[in-house]
């Protein structure tokens, strides 16, 4: 081989080279981390700095099997895999993986496979085990906290398993979790949109960036902050958070099931949900369980009857305004004994809720524990101009917990109209 081929080579390897190319924020960290998350805005180049981590991983060898996780099966395509930054594109000609779409799988030639997931599904992550992963916008995921648990389980690979969360921010339990681990086994890259200015488009900055500067659209996605509320919402984590035990008291005086079912029972169907709750004598509720999720009728009677028994509650209480009698009827057919009481919405979701979210901001409700996140996730989005439509989803979860609650408040379990806040908590 001539010089001129040898300094050709070098060339080419040196262009390859990703650690001389990258900002340094856009490698990984040294530590002994076991998470590495990538807090950046929109431009940054969080998902070429994914995609060389996964490269470097395989053409190490150190890795054998490594998880691509993405808010949908098109985003890991599109974005993970396809995209001008994604794994395809970043590889070079000598060490590109084979692409097997329908086996949703990349193998490069040393035999290090990657295989692609996505959090509408998160069952699909048991089962397989894995070195590594690769998580791309984590605060867009649809099942974040289950899809998050099923990859846990599988990283089980290896002396020394890891994760890169690549993500701009939107407030959620798990991140903020992560978040409060930074310095344990989480390491945090956090930066901006404006880092990698030389490398976008004029126009993106004259006319994107400078419409959001300021806003507070713009904090999130442009300067990466972690907004702790959502403009409007009923509920803030801040009093989910402030007023959450470890435990309930040993005596209350009352213990509630609240049931709002599905009035549909496929595979497109709201969930039913189910929440169990208590008051003290003093006159604080607590939140002791959420059950909800996507049954059939027998099913969440099933599900009800038992948080009846377990928690030893005085009554079951159900939304009838689409099931009827149904609810009723299908819960005698697990019990004929157990108590009932039919609850019917003569006002909507926003006017129901706003009185039980003003005892929360009071300090009277108190969550047990912390394992009600999907619950928590959907209060805290639940805003005054509520729009089924816009937001994609039922608050199956918080009609259900307003039912209950209602139970307890004063001036709340039997009027059909809003009641003033003075006259709640009036004396």
């Amino acid at each position: 081989m001539d010089d001129q081929s040898i300094f050709a080579r070098l060339a080419m390897a040196l262009d390859d080279d990703w650690t001389t190319k990258a900002r340094p924020e856009q490698l990984a960290p040294p530590g002994d981390w076991t998470i590495w998350l990538i807090l950046a805005g929109r431009g940054f180049g969080k998902t070429r700095a994914g995609a060389e981590w996964v490269r470097g991983l395989a053409e190490a060898g150190t890795v054998h099997r490594i998880a691509l996780v993405g808010p949908t099966a098109a985003d890991v395509r599109d974005t993970m895999v396809e995209g001008e930054s994604g794994i395809l594109n970043i590889c070079p000609d000598w060490n590109r993986p084979v692409y097997e779409p329908s086996k949703r799988r990349l193998t490069w030639p040393n035999n290090c496979i990657a295989t692609m997931f996505s959090s509408e599904e998160p069952e699909r992550l048991r089962g397989p085990q894995f070195g590594a992963a690769w998580c791309d916008e984590i605060a867009a995921w649809n099942n974040i906290q289950s899809t998050w648990d099923m990859l846990q389980f599988g990283l089980r690979l290896g002396q020394r398993p890891r994760a890169a969360i690549t993500t701009t921010p939107r407030p959620s339990r798990l991140l903020k979790d992560l978040i409060r681990r930074e310095g344990e086994d989480v390491a945090i890259t956090r930066g901006s949109t404006y880092d990698n200015r030389a490398n976008l488009a004029p126009s993106f900055f004259s006319q994107i960036v400078s419409r959001f500067e300021g806003t507070r659209l713009g904090r999130q996605e442009l300067n990466a902050e972690l907004l702790s509320d959502t403009p409007g919402a009923l509920w803030q984590m801040d009093w989910l958070d402030r007023d959450r035990v470890s435990q309930a008291p040993e005596e209350l005086k009352r213990i509630v099931v609240a049931i709002d079912p599905a009035v549909s029972t496929n595979e497109n169907s709201d969930e039913t949900g189910i929440v169990v709750a208590g008051m003290d004598g003093r006159g604080h509720c607590y939140v002791l369980e959420d059950l909800s999720g996507k049954y059939a009728p027998h099913e969440w009677a099933r599900r009800a009857v038992e948080a009846f028994d377990r928690h030893k509650a005085d009554r079951i209480i159900g939304e009838v305004n689409q099931g009827g009698a149904m609810v009723e009827s299908t819960l005698r057919t697990v019990s004929r004994n157990v108590p009932y009481k039919a609850v019917h919405a003569s006002r909507g979701k926003v006017t129901r809720a706003e009185p039980v979210s003003a005892f929360y901001e009071k300090g009277m409700v108190h969550h047990v524990g912390g394992a009600m996140t999907v619950l928590e996730d959907q209060m805290t989005s639940f805003t005054s101009d509520f729009d089924r439509s816009r937001m994609g989803y039922s608050p199956d979860r918080v009609d259900a917990l307003v039912w209950a609650l209602t139970e307890f408040l004063p001036g709340l379990q039997h009027t059909s109209s809003v009641v003033p806040f003075w006259q709640i908590f009036k004396g």
